[in-house]
């Protein structure tokens, strides 16, 4: 049955764009070149590809459809794009503004697949504890888009897509320290995290985790207290921690995470980021980038003693052995 799908999928086109299933294997079947730096989502025909500032459409061969560089409605406010997702012709991107490794003005922007152009935004609800979104996922069974958090990758973010409020938010455990990308098929939820170290060639990894039963937490009313980073709290002249009241996340989740696959087979150990699944041939399409130093999340300049003169940026895609 299997080996008629990726016909079916072609002919059917968009109806088969929920149709990712997940292997317990995979097999590097082909390196390509891309423009972008973040993240990667696929649909029946295309490869769409984000940079931190621009959004690129490839066919699968990897020749350049369409580009948007100049994506964000205001600059000013959010300058950078994590990981994507396609669903139903749409493009779903966590924007933000971001510096040294802190989020701000977090949102979730929508981009037709086949303009490349901004439609809408769902909003953010700061009061879940979020701080950062890496990436995103739109979970096709529960009508939801979860967000990821490079800074504190403790805890995914779940939204309703027909509300456009927040659902509930996922402990994972043990943590995916650094979190660059999720996706979610079968149930479950894939998370590239760039936790191996670039400088000492240690490669970045792959972890999975069952998402198959989330139930609605919410916001609520409360007190809780004041973060002065995402790491501590806010101290008062008395030396007692600030709190505050209003809407307060009503609880969580807990996702056990499992490590999936070591990434030990990229050109060069890098930055891992965004992940996607092919709908048409189950492929398992990873970003990653290599060449430069990074620090809290932003590129110092090429690796030049290894003669690279500025950052690649590849798909890495693997066909599923089973």
């Amino acid at each position: 049955m299997r080996r008629i799908l990726p016909l079916l999928a072609v002919v059917c086109g968009a109806l088969w764009a929920s149709a990712q299933s997940l292997g317990d294997e995979y097999r590097l079947k082909k390196v390509i070149p891309v423009a972008g730096r973040q993240g990667i989502a696929i649909d029946s025909m295309y490869y769409y590809v984000s940079d931190t500032k621009a959004l690129y459409k490839y066919d699968k061969e990897g020749r350049l459809i369409a580009k948007n560089d100049a994506p964000f409605q205001h600059p000013e406010i959010a300058n950078h794009f994590g990981d994507i997702d396609v669903w139903n012709g749409e493009i779903y991107c966590g924007i933000e503004k971001f510096e040294y490794g802190r989020g701000y003005n977090i949102a979730v922007s929508i981009y037709d697949a086949n303009t490349l152009e901004w439609k809408r935004d769902l909003p953010w609800s700061p009061e879940s504890g979020q701080v950062e979104v890496s990436g995103l996922a739109v979970d096709r069974d529960r009508n939801m888009v979860w967000m990821s958090d490079w800074v504190d990758s403790r805890y995914v973010y779940g939204y309703d897509l027909a509300t456009g409020n927040y659902y509930t938010k996922l402990q994972c455990a043990p943590t995916p320290y650094w979190c660059q990308g999720i996706f979610i098929a079968d149930g479950k939820m894939i998370f590239s995290a760039d936790d191996g170290e670039a400088d000492y060639r240690i490669p970045d990894n792959l972890y999975v985790a069952d998402i198959s039963d989330v139930p609605f937490t919410g916001l609520v009313d409360g007190v809780e207290v004041v973060k002065d980073t995402p790491f501590s709290v806010k101290l008062g002249d008395d030396g007692l921690p600030v709190m505050r009241s209003g809407k307060v996340a009503a609880g969580a989740s807990g996702a056990r995470v499992r490590h999936f696959r070591e990434m030990n087979d990229f050109l060069r150990e890098g930055e891992i980021e965004g992940l996607s699944i092919d709908p048409v041939s189950d492929d398992l399409v990873v970003l990653n980038n290599r060449g430069t130093r990074i620090v809290l999340g932003m590129s110092q300049g090429p690796i030049a003693d290894e003669g690279y003169t500025g950052e690649v940026h590849e798909l890495y895609v693997y066909e599923r052995v089973k």
